[in-house]
């Protein structure tokens, strides 16, 4: 005799496939959902930090691609220089940090060189 097989989110029998899972698409989702809840939210919010960096960096109009702006001026746009996605450093030692594809420099007098990788 065949066990019965029960929907992991629901509990309900299943019926169909022999490998199948869930009763329904609603209790698949439901189910990834509850686990992946925690680690979700906070790929959410670094997702969207990243985001919100990469459009103060990208709302600075750029001649020849780069430009320069202030440390305050980022600050006030809501910049938050903990979040970047990869840092670039030159032969010369200078660290670019890079937002996907736009970056900053670090220069003197808090002055901040804005610029777009190719």
């Amino acid at each position: 005799m065949e066990k019965q097989r029960k929907c992991l989110e629901c509990e309900e029998p299943i019926r169909g496939r022999t490998d199948k899972k869930f009763c329904s698409d609603y209790c698949r989702n439901a189910y990834h959902n509850k686990r992946n809840k925690d680690s979700k939210n906070l790929i959410r919010n670094i997702n969207n930090r990243l985001r919100k960096n990469y459009r103060i960096l990208d709302s600075f109009p750029l001649k020849e691609g780069k430009t320069r702006t202030t440390r305050n001026k980022l600050i006030d746009k809501g910049f938050d220089f903990d979040f970047f996605t990869s840092l670039y450093t030159t032969k010369k030692g200078s660290t670019y940090y890079f937002v996907y594809d736009l970056g900053y420099l670090s220069l003197d007098n808090d002055y901040y060189m804005i610029v777009k990788r190719e």
